[in-house]
Formats: structure tokens, C-alpha cells, sequence
């Protein structure tokens, strides 16, 4: 069953953070804790899924940390939704085939069709979208702060 946990909030978060702060650097994850303050145990879990999947790529160093792997135009909400509802399966009882008659032949179908419908607008909405929302309700970007376009 598709549920916002907190860990795919904190994914969420992350990889807009990364798309609306990138600076032409790595955005490291201590930024990321610091400005939406998700707890470090979380997100590296988190960065570490994603960059498995392809979505970020993970630069080491003192430099290094996380990007987008690909434009953020690219990557929908619901990529990221995919990839966090994988790590978090944990054999829900309410998944089983388990119920009444009822359950079996009207709930459990229509709660599947709401989940596929709530999943289709998810892969509909762009990082980029999201970027665009921020920036039109005032989120300040640090990374467009540190742009110097000084010649």
C-alpha cells in the first residue's frame, strides 16, 4: 500500500533541494540537513537509493556530494516515489490477499485504482515543476546566491 512515510518525504525533499540549490557544484548533505532539516540517518539512506537507481550521482571528496543524474525536467515525483516505496516494502498485512469478499472484489480494487491514478499524476510532476513552485513562493536558492556571472 502507497503511503507518504516520512523517508519518502525526506527523498522528496532531497533531490528538490539538490535540483533548486545546485550551483554547478555538488550539493553536500549536510546542506541538505541544514536547510530542511532532515535527520543525516535518513538522507544518506535516502541519497544512497536514489543514486542506486540513477536518479542522483554521488561525487566523493571534500567536494563531493550529490547531483541530479539527469535534467530535473527528467526526473518526476514519482521516480523518486518508485524507488523509496522499494526499499520501504516490509509485507504489509493490508497487502495480502486477505479480507472479506467484499474486501477482495470492491475495496481492495478500488483503493488499487486510486494508488494508479495517484502514481500516473506523480510520474506527471517534474522536479522542475516543483523548482518552479519554490521559486514563485520565495524560496531563496543558495546556489543561484553563488552564481557569479563576473567576467
Amino acid at each position: 500500500m502507497l503511503r507518504l512515510s516520512k523517508k519518502m518525504l525526506f527523498a522528496i525533499e532531497a533531490v528538490v533541494d539538490i535540483a533548486y540549490h545546485a550551483s554547478g557544484h555538488p550539493v553536500q548533505s549536510r546542506d541538505i540537513t541544514r536547510r530542511q532539516g532532515i535527520p543525516r540517518r535518513y538522507l544518506e539512506q535516502a541519497l544512497q537509493q536514489l543514486v542506486r537507481a540513477n536518479l542522483l550521482t554521488g561525487v566523493r571528496g571534500p567536494r563531493g556530494g550529490y547531483n541530479l543524474a539527469r535534467e530535473r525536467r527528467r526526473i518526476s515525483v514519482g521516480d523518486i516515489v518508485h524507488v523509496m516505496h522499494n526499499m520501504e516494502q516490509t509485507g504489509d498485512p493490508l497487502d495480502e490477499e486477505t479480507g472479506s469478499e467484499l474486501t477482495q472484489s470492491v475495496i481492495r480494487p478500488l483503493w488499487q485504482e486510486i494508488q494508479a491514478e495517484m502514481i500516473d499524476r506523480l510520474n506527471d510532476i517534474s522536479i522542475d515543476h516543483l523548482c518552479q513552485r519554490a521559486q514563485s513562493h520565495g524560496v531563496v536558492s543558495e546556489g543561484h546566491q553563488s552564481l557569479d556571472f563576473t567576467i
